[in-house]
């Protein structure tokens, strides 16, 4: 009989099994990525263009290009392509990156080939009325406006500029002077340049028929390399900058490096390391700054792997009359992974969490094509993520030592707080 008194014993999952993809080319040099699961009818296709901020000459022509897609086109007006999607019930989004611009689109299996044309000329054949331009540059100047009231908004862009130079594309943003710069020649420039080399990925309940249809259409894309482009860091000679900003109530601390990209060898153990430094609740900063010293309502440490390079922050919002106090304290914990040991305890318990939360991740076809996504554009190997897995489940007390000793240097450390 069942012994309801003790718990169930644990069993540690060190598997991470992705569906295996259906992989086909696409022009010359693109990939046509298809994940056939799920019991919903329900397909995602995301097309990805080398179109990211990293591509363009001017701040703004990515993101303005990019929003303007489905604004008209020769054959079809901006209602007439709004009006279209939602009377298929088919959600169409364009997110501008650093890297990459993607398109997705949303939509019952049954509704997907119904539009496929219409998404076609959105991406082929945009005209960029003149009317359409100069109201999103007002919605992007009003929206400016507001974000550049709040001190996180403006911490994480002035981090971002000092770790790789306010040239560089992943360290400048759009200022309100750039918008002047934005004329139509220069989107259709871009989109003529940029928009032409394309990874798909499509995923969800997708029959032979529908993926055949898929493919065919958006073989009709324009296909030319772009050309790949080098943009060096200049990281910040200062490396604590304070900006004073009158009538704010609290002051956002930024604090963080350059970090190595997925491809390093210690990239594994550097996730543990930032996971334990203050990658969930049960985090050391956690631990310190929220629950001990009550200093913040929250703290949190993060790696962003871009296509190029990466970098590791450090974010949290603390009263004005706090801010040296907290950064002290994170200066402290960074220091503590260097000179003192982790505990059994704690480094499985971060371990656990870190593994759990990824697998829990992985419950719809979508997720899984986000992973497979992740791979094919980073062009990592197919078992990645289980390599991945099975490093982190290596990872020793000693190790972690070693790496914050490698990896967080105070010297390379930088700071920045708005309040």
């Amino acid at each position: 009989m069942l012994d309801r008194k003790k718990p169930p014993q644990f069993v540690q999952n060190k598997s991470f099994d992705l569906l295996i993809p259906e992989i086909q080319n696409l022009g010359k040099s693109g990939k046509f990525v298809c994940i056939n699961s799920g019991e919903q009818e329900l397909i995602r296709i995301e097309l990805v263009f080398y179109a990211g901020r990293w591509h363009e000459k001017f701040p703004g022509i990515s993101h303005f290009t990019s929003t303007l897609l489905p604004k008209g086109t020769t054959r079809h007006t901006c209602s007439q392509i709004t009006n279209t999607f939602d009377l298929y019930g088919v959600h169409l989004q364009i997110h501008p990156g650093f890297d990459f611009t993607t398109v997705s689109l949303i939509g019952l299996t049954k509704n997907i080939p119904l539009v496929l044309d219409l998404l076609i000329d959105v991406i082929s054949d945009p005209i960029f009325p003149e009317n359409e331009l100069q109201q999103a540059i007002e919605i992007f100047k009003q929206g400016l406006k507001i974000n550049l009231e709040k001190t996180s908004f403006i911490a994480s862009r002035e981090f971002r500029k000092i770790l790789f130079g306010q040239a560089h594309p992943y360290g400048y943003d759009i200022e309100l002077s750039n918008l002047n710069n934005i004329h139509k020649n220069k989107l259709t420039q871009f989109h003529q340049s940029s928009f032409s080399d394309v990874n798909v990925f499509v995923s969800g309940k997708i029959n032979d028929k529908t993926k055949t249809l898929i493919f065919d259409k958006l073989s009709q894309l324009k296909s030319q390399t772009v050309n790949p482009i080098q943009h060096n860091p200049s990281p910040s000679n200062t490396q604590e900058n304070h900006i004073t900003k009158e009538g704010a109530v609290q002051t956002s601390l930024r604090i963080g490096k350059l970090s190595i990209n997925r491809y390093h060898p210690d990239y594994p153990g550097l996730l543990l390391l930032n996971h334990l430094l203050g990658g969930f609740f049960g985090s050391r900063l956690m631990k310190n700054i929220r629950e001990e010293k009550g200093l913040t309502y929250g703290i949190h440490s993060s790696i962003h792997p871009l296509q190029h390079y990466s970098y590791l922050v450090i974010g949290a919002d603390v009263n004005r009359e706090n801010k040296q106090l907290v950064i002290s304290e994170i200066l402290n914990e960074l220091n503590r992974f260097k000179n003192s040991t982790v505990t059994y305890e704690e480094l499985e318990l971060a371990r656990n969490h870190f593994i759990g939360s990824l697998q829990a991740e992985m419950s719809t076809p979508f997720a899984h094509a986000d992973k497979i996504k992740s791979m094919t554009l980073f062009n990592l190997p197919n078992n990645y993520y289980q390599q991945l897995f099975d490093s982190i489940f290596k990872i020793t007390d000693h190790q972690i030592i070693e790496l914050a000793n490698q990896h967080l240097s105070e010297s390379q450390i930088h700071t920045v707080s708005i309040g």
